[in-house]
């Protein structure tokens, strides 16, 4: 049975993360201020994708 790695994982939830603050920046810009709470919980995947991609490459080694 192959062994799970953390780090495809990591990254799609960084990836997931970095679009969903792109897009919170682009609303704000066009002037729409009341978003939505799903846009602000899928933007804190950033910061639990980066923790889970450096998590995974220190197990790694």
């Amino acid at each position: 049975m192959p062994k799970f790695s953390l780090l495809p994982a990591a990254m799609t939830m960084f990836a997931i993360g970095l679009i969903a603050i792109i897009a919170v920046f682009v609303l704000y810009a066009s002037g729409q201020s009341n978003l939505s709470v799903w846009l602000y919980v899928a933007a804190m995947l950033l910061p639990i994708g980066l923790g889970l991609g450096i998590f995974s490459v220190v197990r790694r080694r």
